[in-house]
C-alpha cells in the first residue's frame, strides 16, 4: 500500500510538468521577417516562440490551424482551438521596416506556385501580395477558393478570381452515370449519359440511356446525381456551404 501510495504521489506531480503550456492565439497574427514563429502566432509562448512555424514569402500566407497546433504542442504549448479554426492568415505589419506603401496599388490574393487544371487549391497555394488592380470577382479570404478546383491552369503570381476556380469535378461529360430519386419511403434509380461535367451540388444535363430525353440533375458523388426533393436540399446546402467560405 505504501509503494502505491508513493507511485501515486510521484505521478500527481509530476502531471502539471507532462502538460503543455496554454497559450492563445494572436488577436492580429503579423510578422515582418518572412519567418512565422510561435511568437508571432501566440500570446505566452515563452522561450518557444523562437520556434520557426513556416516561411511567408509574400505579404501574407495561410497556416492550417491542425498543423501549427501540432508545432505548438512539439514545443512544449497547448494552444486548445476552442474556436475551431481551419486556417491562420499571416499578415505583414504595415507600419514594419520593409513595407513601403505604394500608391494606387492593393492587396490581392494570389497563387504561390502555379496549378494544372483539376488541381484542388491547398492553404499553401496562396499568398497576399500587391497588385496595380484587383479583378472585380477577388476573394477577400483565402477560404473562398480553398479546397476547390482549378478551371484551367494557373500560373504563379497571378491575382486570384472567383472564376479561376469550381466545385471539383465528380461527374465528367460522357460519364454513364446513376440517377437517383427519393421522397420519403420512395426511391427510384435511371442510368444516363452525363452531357455536361459538374462538381459536387452543379446541375448536370443527363440523358436518358433509354428514351434519350434529357433531363437536369444535381451531382451528389462521383458517378451519382439526384433529382427530386433530395436534390433541392443538397444544392441549397451547397449554396450555404460556399455562402459561409
Amino acid at each position: 500500500m505504501k509503494r502505491l501510495l508513493i507511485t501515486l504521489a510521484v505521478a500527481l506531480a509530476a502531471s502539471p510538468a507532462l502538460a503543455g503550456q496554454p497559450v492563445t492565439l494572436k488577436a492580429e497574427t503579423l510578422d515582418n521577417d518572412g519567418m512565422v514563429t510561435l511568437s508571432d502566432l501566440f500570446d505566452g509562448a515563452g522561450a518557444a516562440g523562437k520556434i520557426a512555424v513556416a516561411a511567408k514569402p509574400g505579404a501574407s500566407t495561410v497556416l492550417d490551424a491542425a498543423a501549427v497546433q501540432a508545432v505548438a504542442r512539439r514545443a512544449g504549448l497547448d494552444w486548445a482551438n476552442a474556436e475551431g479554426l481551419r486556417r491562420i492568415v499571416v499578415r505583414s505589419d504595415g507600419a514594419g521596416a520593409g513595407q513601403v506603401a505604394v500608391r494606387g496599388n492593393v492587396e490581392v490574393l494570389t497563387y504561390a506556385r502555379s496549378l494544372s487544371a483539376g488541381e484542388i487549391v491547398q492553404p499553401q497555394d496562396l499568398v497576399w501580395g500587391k497588385a496595380a488592380a484587383a479583378p472585380n470577382d477577388a476573394p477577400s479570404d483565402a477560404e473562398a477558393v480553398i479546397g476547390l478546383s482549378a478551371r484551367r491552369p494557373l500560373r504563379a503570381g497571378a491575382a486570384v478570381s472567383a472564376r479561376d476556380v469550381s466545385a471539383p469535378q465528380v461527374i465528367k461529360a460522357g460519364d454513364l452515370i446513376v440517377v437517383n430519386y427519393q421522397d420519403g419511403g420512395i426511391s427510384l434509380s435511371l442510368q444516363g449519359k452525363a452531357m455536361t461535367a459538374a462538381g459536387l451540388g452543379d446541375t448536370v444535363s443527363v440523358q436518358n440511356t433509354t428514351s434519350k430525353k434529357i433531363i437536369q440533375a444535381i451531382a451528389s458523388a462521383p458517378g451519382e446525381a439526384l433529382v427530386g426533393p433530395a436534390a433541392d436540399q443538397l444544392k441549397a446546402a451547397r449554396r450555404t456551404q460556399l455562402a459561409l467560405r
